[in-house]
């Protein structure tokens, strides 16, 4: 039987062409690639975000990651993680070597993803080699499994299951197809839970919130799916010469296993066990990957899903295989009744190398006329987009306030029509935090709770206003002042009276596409600033942040009231924190006076509180290296709405702080300055921004983006808007130093041209393709939020820009608050306002 299993294992493998002259190598870049094929070892830091361990891409496609040892059949984000020692590429034996070890113990039940580790104490090896158009991975234990751990301790790979539903499957003799959902039978097996180590005992964390008896994600290791099959040797999508590859061990079995079953945003999972006894050589597996001869990367088109306005810088970025040496002219094609027609084509300028492609740019900037139009570049070819005047009129910037903002607050019920995006929620907000103790999320609670309330006191005051954050439902001062912030501005700059929305914050009930007479982005300021502003008075002080008492409530998937009974004081309330913070006290004093300027006329008592809020903040709160920045950012608002003398005189006592940090503070010094109306200071402010100019353009040409872009393992969108946001501060103010060029090339980023294979446009529902999955409260349902803006393409380490079409990869595909998508609406009405001056 053995032998008719290595026969079939060897003719699946060759079964397409033999091709073995193909080798895996290990390059410069740190991984092994033959042709189209690289095999990443232990290069990515993010194994809960399925971003670690052994990856496998296949021509253009990341097909399976996380390849390494795990102590359960299909772990999820709260399942304990090794921590890698040392790693060490060596090019002469084509090998890649990396030390590991159990437990990571400065992860175990601390920061955002608490953990518990069993007293496992485990060092090994995991080596990667090249080996002909193979690569074999072996692992060698320090010391033998302990009995009570075995069955527990294996090696996974999880394979990517946005690209596997109704693909086929080969396990030996068996046969199957990977389902769109996980399917039974289940199995009860032993946990790790009972035998949770002691590696901090000073650390009070949750423990009674995440040891109950029903299902809880941090201990998710006693019931799994059954294996879908058995055997020695696996075959992923045998029919599909792109994406096949075989997994044959020479040791113990191979296991498929549907990791959804346990966690909802789990992975499919190949896994072996490792044996009793074995040390060297506990897991041995040939990982052989098929390689189309003579694959080559098919050239990206980028351009933004929406399109340019005529006056507008029009360059379409071509991404090409480094290795691509065949030239096309690319050529624009507008597109009538009639047909298309060629309206401009030339050579192209070629940019360069930027990650692990080249690019090539076609500038069309001189073509004005309105009208479809489409880039080509050989069988490529970008979206379909417009060239038009009222390119950002409707349903660009305009989703965020229509459907986002509305859906995402809290305290509300929202509708629309036949919908009801969310019933009213959280009205049981909160309960004062327990001291000492490291909750989820990052929430942490030190000796004391800073106020008058004890833990586990009823707070109130604490049940209206906010948006909930992502997915998470979460109110982070930070995101509710921000996003206060970020829409006052964009009120002050644009002076938007859009009403589409009717908001009750007595009722509690938001109506989407029924206008209530009052400006949108006015109510939602308001919104912000209730809770805020409630959260001040109530606790004497700004909260830290409102989340779920527990991890069961937090990993909810659906309506947000079903969190909570609403009925103040039992078990399921949220929970209150708060903390000595100064940076974000101060930068939060700066934003509810920005606040407070844009509320007075509209809620004017909201308006005086949040006044008052700033002023108290600035006076009370310490100063420190680390929070001068946020100061002066405070002092510039409270400046702007008082035009009080002191925090003028406290500005100009920080000048030279302030030209130090210039790249930090300019953008919102700019609008000071102009007021302050001081020559000296003027002058100062000035000469720095001339600096700052010279790095920025630096930064800007290391892409072909023309932004500052420096990709990692979250994806970029949000931080490219910010900058865009920031930006435009300074061309405003400065127009002589700053183009508006920076805003343009970050709107046009988020909404397409981006580097990989996905051009959708980060914002739900804006553009020819837009990302129509997002990381938001409906993600179950592979839905989205219009106007949400996903977190966008990530960097898989070292070189390769993914953006996955997956719900749960938050890295790529969140929603948040307090960015995100204020920050885009701001660049697309900023694009509005400059184009048609």
């Amino acid at each position: 039987m053995k032998k008719l299993t290595l026969t079939l294992c060897l003719a699946t493998i060759i079964g397409i062409s033999p091709i073995f002259a193909q080798e895996f190598r290990l390059g410069e870049n740190g991984y092994f690639s033959n042709q189209g094929v690289d095999v990443m070892g232990f290069d990515d830091i993010y194994p809960e975000g399925h971003q670690g361990g052994v990856s496998l891409i296949m021509h253009g496609h990341r097909v399976a990651t996380n390849g390494d040892i795990r102590l359960e059949p299909t772990p999820g984000q709260w399942q304990p993680v090794p921590k890698q020692r040392n790693r060490t590429l060596d090019p002469v034996a084509n090998t890649i070597t990396t030390q590991l070890s159990f437990p990571d113990s400065s992860r175990h039940l601390s920061g955002f993803n608490p953990m518990i580790y069993p007293d496992l104490l485990l060092d090994y090896t995991v080596t990667i080699k090249g080996e002909g158009g193979s690569v074999v991975i072996t692992v060698d234990l320090d010391k033998p499994v302990p009995e009570k751990f075995l069955g527990k301790v294996g090696f996974n790979l999880e394979l990517f299951p946005g690209s596997l539903f109704g693909k086929p499957w080969i396990m030996d003799q068996q046969t199957g197809i990977f389902p769109q959902q996980p399917n039974g039978p289940i199995r009860n097996e032993p946990s790790n839970h009972p035998y949770q180590a002691d590696f901090k005992p000073d650390m009070r964390t949750s423990v009674e919130q995440i040891d109950g008896q029903s299902y809880n994600p941090i201990v998710a290791d006693d019931i799994v799916s059954e294996p879908y099959a058995i055997g020695r040797c696996f075959t992923v999508c045998p029919d599909d010469p792109y994406r096949k590859y075989t997994i044959e061990t020479k040791g113990s079995e191979l296991m498929l296993y549907d990791g959804r079953m346990n966690h909802n945003n789990g992975w499919f999972v190949v896994r072996s066990e490792v044996p009793a006894g074995k040390t060297k050589e506990a897991i041995k597996w040939v990982i052989t990957p098929h390689v189309v001869e003579d694959w080559l990367y098919t050239p990206i088109v980028q351009t933004p899903q929406v399109g340019y306005h005529p006056n507008q810088p029009k360059v379409a970025i071509i991404e090409l295989d480094k290795r691509d040496t065949r030239q096309h002219k690319p050529a624009l094609y507008r597109i009538t009744a009639e047909g298309e027609k060629e309206v401009k084509t030339d050579q192209g300028k070629e940019w360069g190398q930027f990650l692990r492609y080249n690019y090539l740019k076609f500038d069309f900037s001189d073509i004005k006329e309105e009208g479809l139009y489409q880039v080509h570049y050989g069988d490529a070819a970008s979206s379909i987009f417009r060239i038009s005047k009222d390119i950002y009129d409707r349903g660009v910037w305009q989703p965020v306030l229509e459907y986002f903002l509305p859906v995402q607050m809290c305290h509300m019920r929202v509708n629309e029509k036949y919908r009801v995006w969310h019933d009213d929620c959280h009205l049981d907000d909160a309960r004062m935090a327990p001291v000492n103790i490291n909750h989820i999320d990052g929430y942490v609670q030190g000796p004391s709770t800073l106020t008058k309330y004890n833990p586990g006191d009823a707070v109130p005051g604490l049940n209206i206003g906010g948006w909930h954050d992502a997915g998470d439902f979460d109110l982070r001062i930070e995101s509710q002042a921000g996003e206060t912030y970020i829409l006052s501005l964009a009120h002050e700059a644009f002076n938007i009276d859009y009403d589409v929305t009717t908001i009750d914050q007595t009722k509690r009930i938001a109506e989407i596409h029924e206008p209530d007479g009052k400006a949108d982005i006015l109510q939602q300021v308001e919104n912000g600033a209730l809770t805020v502003i409630g959260g001040y008075r109530a606790l004497g002080r700004l909260y830290r942040g409102i989340i779920c008492n527990d991890l069961r409530q937090y990993v909810l998937l659906g309506d947000a009231a079903a969190m909570t009974d609403n009925k103040n004081g039992n078990a399921d309330d949220r929970r209150v924190f708060t903390e000595n913070n100064p940076n974000r006290e101060l930068t939060t004093a700066a934003q509810m006076a920005a606040a407070s300027r844009v509320l007075k006329g509209f809620n004017d008592t909201l308006s005086v509180q949040a006044l008052a809020c700033a002023r108290e903040l600035f006076e009370v709160t310490e100063e420190s290296v680390r929070s001068k920045s946020a100061k002066v950012h405070a002092a510039t608002e409270l400046y702007l709405t008082t035009e009080d003398q002191k925090y003028k005189d406290y500005l100009l006592k920080e000048q030279d702080f302030i030209t130090q940090n210039i790249d930090r503070v300019g953008w919102f010094i700019a609008r000071a300055e102009k007021k302050m109306n001081d020559i000296n200071f003027t002058k100062a402010i000035h000469e720095a921004l001339a600096g700052f100019k010279d790095e920025l353009e630096k930064q800007g040409s290391a892409t072909p983006y023309g932004i500052p872009y420096r990709p990692h393992i979250w994806g970029a969108g949000w931080d490219i808007q910010a900058f865009g946001y920031r930006h435009y501060f300074l061309h405003t103010a400065y127009p002589e130093i700053f183009g508006p060029e920076y805003i343009y090339n970050a709107l046009n980023f988020v909404l397409g041209c981006h580097p990989g294979t996905n051009t959708a446009s980060f914002t739900s529902g804006v553009g020819t393709i837009s990302a129509t999955v997002g990381y938001g409260l409906n993600r179950a349902d592979w839905s989205y939020i219009p106007g949400g803006v996903i977190s966008g393409t990530a960097l898989i380490r070292p070189d390769f820009p993914e953006l996955l079409r997956f719900p749960y990869l938050w890295q790529q595909v969140e929603y948040v608050m307090g960015g995100g998508s204020s920050h885009y609406m701001f660049l697309a009405l900023a694009a509005q306002q400059l184009l048609n001056k």
